[in-house]
């Protein structure tokens, strides 16, 4: 992990945030890691490992892949075909 002490966070900004876009970042004081900054996609894989899969859309933000597919399996049911 690279490292930044106070004074180059200070100095550079710019370099520093940079730097954690692409890899979190210790931020030194007195030569002794004191912080970690990162990117906040980073951040909520570690917050959230697994997050859940599911999604909810409204009617008109369907995938249209995903219309298709609910079409078929409701036609089936209409039909009769879905029962098991």
């Amino acid at each position: 992990m690279r490292a930044f002490s106070t004074v180059e966070l200070l100095r550079d900004l710019k370099t520093v945030t940079h730097a954690a876009t692409r890899a979190p970042v210790t931020i030194t004081q007195h030569r002794k890691p004191r912080f970690v900054l990162m990117a906040i996609e980073d951040y909520e894989k570690l917050h959230n490992p697994h997050p859940d899969p599911r999604r909810a859309y409204f009617t008109s933000e369907t995938p249209p892949e995903l219309k298709e597919l609910l079409g078929k399996e409701l036609q089936k049911i209409i039909d009769g075909d879905g029962d098991e």
